[in-house]
C-alpha cells in the first residue's frame, strides 16, 4: 500500500528518470502508434481493454512500444503484475515467481501476469521452466524481444502464445512523441521551443524509435545556454521559452547510428537488400546498402564473399570479368582491411550493378542436380569413355574438336534420354549471348559442310 513515504521517493524516482521514461503513457489512449498491433478493434487493444490478455510475444525494434505496452496492462489489469529480466533473471528467479502465482491463484484467485523483457536472452533452459506455467495458465507471459521469435524463442513457447508484430514508427508519430514532451508537464513542460527544423533532424536521426526521438529531445535541451537577466519576458510575465535549434540536435548527437545487428534480422534485411539491388542493377542502391553495413561495423569479408556469389549467381557468363573483380575485390579485403578497403568493395559492387546479367549457371548446375538426384541412371556414351582399358577399342570413334576447323565438331556428349538446351539456357545479354551467337554460326557451317547436327546432345 502507497504511503507518504512511497509516494516521495517515487516522485523523486519519476524526477530524476530520463524523459523517455517520465513520458511513457499509462493507458492506451496515449499511445502513438502501432495501429495494426494495438489500434482500435484489435486483438491486443481488446485482451488489454477487457483484462482478457493471454499470452503474447511483443515482438519489434527497439524503441517502438512493447515495453510501453507492458506497463499499459501493469495499470489496465485485476490481475497481479511482475517482471523478471531476461539478462540478470534465473531458472531459480522464474520458479519463485510461478510458485507466487501458483500460490495466488489457488488461495486467492488471482491471476499473474508476469513480464519478460529481452526474452530471447533465456537460455532453452530457462524458456522451458515457463511452459508448463504458460500452459496451465499459472501465468500469462507478456513476453518482448527485438529478435525475430520464431528463431529465438522456444517453438513450444511460442505454439502457447501469441506473437504481436510492433514495427518501426512512422515519421509521424515521432513527431507526436517529441511534440508531446516539449508541452507536457512531465516532460520539458514549455520550457522550450523547438524550432522546425530541429524538430525534422530529431525525426530524422531518430530513425522509427520512439525512445531515441526522445533521449536526443533531451539533450538537446540540456545544449541551450539559459538566458542572462536581460532576457524577454514570456506570455504573463514569465520567461520565453528557450528554443531549441538544429544546431543543438547535431551537437548532442555527434555521430548518428542506425539500427543493425550483425547476428540479428537487420543483418539479414539489409544484406538481402544488397544482394538484389547488385541484381537489380541500381548501382546507387548498392552503395547505400554497403554504407549500412560497413557504418554498423559488419565484417567487410562477409560483404566480399556475397559479392563473389553474386557474381556468377547473377552475372555469370553474361560477364566473366565479374567473377573475376568480386574475387580481386575480396582479396584487397583480406590485404588491406577496413577504411580503406571500402573502396575495392564500392568498385566491386557497382561494377556487378552495372553489368548484364544471367542466372543461368546457377539455374544450370541446379536442373543438373535435380536430373542427377531423381533421373534415371545415364551411361556414359561408349566413344566418350577412357581408352585405357582392355577392349576400348571396341567403343567407337571419338572425334576430336581440334582436328576441325575452328576447334569444334558437331558430337554427342549428354547421356541418352538428355538433348542440348536441357539445362544451360543463356542469357540474351553481354558475353553469354555473344557464345551463344558464336555456336550458332559453327553448327550452321557444320550443316553447310555435310556433318549430322542432330548428333549434338
Amino acid at each position: 500500500m502507497d504511503t507518504l513515504f512511497t509516494r516521495v521517493e517515487t516522485a523523486r524516482k519519476n524526477d530524476n528518470a530520463p524523459l523517455a521514461a517520465r513520458m511513457r503513457p499509462a493507458t492506451l489512449d496515449g499511445y502513438v502508434g502501432q495501429a495494426q498491433a494495438v489500434g482500435p478493434g484489435s486483438w491486443l487493444r481488446r485482451a488489454i481493454e477487457h483484462d482478457t490478455l493471454s499470452s503474447v510475444i511483443l515482438y519489434g525494434p527497439a524503441g517502438t512500444g512493447k515495453t510501453t505496452l507492458a506497463r499499459i496492462i501493469a495499470n489496465s489489469t485485476h490481475a497481479e503484475f511482475v517482471e523478471v529480466s531476461a539478462i540478470t533473471g534465473t531458472v531459480k528467479d522464474l520458479r519463485r515467481e510461478i510458485e507466487a502465482a501458483e500460490s495466488r491463484l489457488l488461495t486467492l484467485g488471482r491471476r499473474t501476469i508476469l513480464f519478460v523483457d529481452e526474452i530471447h536472452r533465456f537460455n532453452r533452459s530457462q524458456q522451458d521452466a515457463l511452459l508448463h506455467a504458460v500452459e496451465d495458465r499459472i501465468v500469462v507471459l507478456v513476453g518482448a524481444t527485438t529478435e525475430n521469435p520464431y528463431f529465438e524463442v522456444n517453438s513450444a513457447l511460442i505454439s502457447r502464445s501469441r506473437v504481436v508484430e510492433l514495427t518501426a514508427l512512422d515519421d509521424a508519430s515521432v513527431r507526436e512523441l517529441v511534440r508531446r514532451a516539449v508541452a507536457a508537464p512531465e516532460g520539458l513542460a514549455g520550457r522550450f521551443e523547438l524550432s522546425p527544423e530541429a524538430e525534422d533532424e530529431i525525426v530524422t536521426l531518430a530513425g522509427g524509435d520512439g525512445r531515441a526521438a526522445l533521449t536526443s529531445l533531451e539533450l538537446a535541451s540540456q545544449m541551450v545556454d539559459a538566458p542572462g537577466d536581460g532576457a524577454a519576458a514570456g506570455e504573463k510575465g514569465g520567461p520565453a521559452p528557450l528554443v531549441i535549434t538544429r544546431e543543438h540536435v547535431v551537437e548532442a548527437n555527434p555521430r548518428r547510428g542506425l539500427p543493425y545487428d550483425k547476428s540479428g534480422d537487420m543483418h539479414y534485411d539489409v544484406i538481402s537488400a544488397f544482394i538484389k539491388s547488385m541484381r537489380g542493377s541500381d548501382p546507387d542502391a548498392v552503395l547505400y546498402w554497403l554504407a549500412r553495413m560497413l557504418d554498423a561495423g559488419e565484417d567487410p569479408k562477409f560483404i566480399a564473399r556475397r559479392i563473389m556469389i553474386c557474381a556468377s549467381e547473377d552475372i555469370g557468363n553474361a560477364d566473366p570479368q565479374a567473377l573475376l573483380v568480386a574475387h580481386a575485390a575480396f582479396r584487397a579485403t583480406e590485404v588491406i582491411g577496413m577504411p580503406e578497403c571500402r573502396i575495392n568493395l564500392a568498385q566491386a559492387a557497382t561494377y556487378l550493378a552495372l553489368a548484364p546479367k544471367s542466372n543461368a549457371a546457377e539455374a544450370g548446375i541446379d536442373a543438373a542436380l535435380e536430373e542427377v538426384r531423381r533421373g534415371p541412371r545415364r551411361e556414359v556414351p561408349s566413344h566418350l569413355r577412357d581408352r585405357h582399358r582392355p577392349g576400348s577399342d571396341e567403343y567407337g570413334p571419338y572425334l576430336y574438336p581440334h582436328n576441325y576447323p575452328g576447334g569444334w565438331v558437331p558430337q554427342r556428349y549428354l547421356p541418352e534420354g538428355l538433348e542440348r538446351g536441357c539445362f544451360y539456357q543463356a542469357s540474351p545479354r553481354g558475353w553469354e549471348a555473344w557464345r551463344q551467337e558464336a555456336i550458332g554460326r559453327d553448327v550452321a557451317d557444320a550443316e553447310k559442310s555435310g556433318h549430322d547436327a542432330g548428333s549434338l546432345g
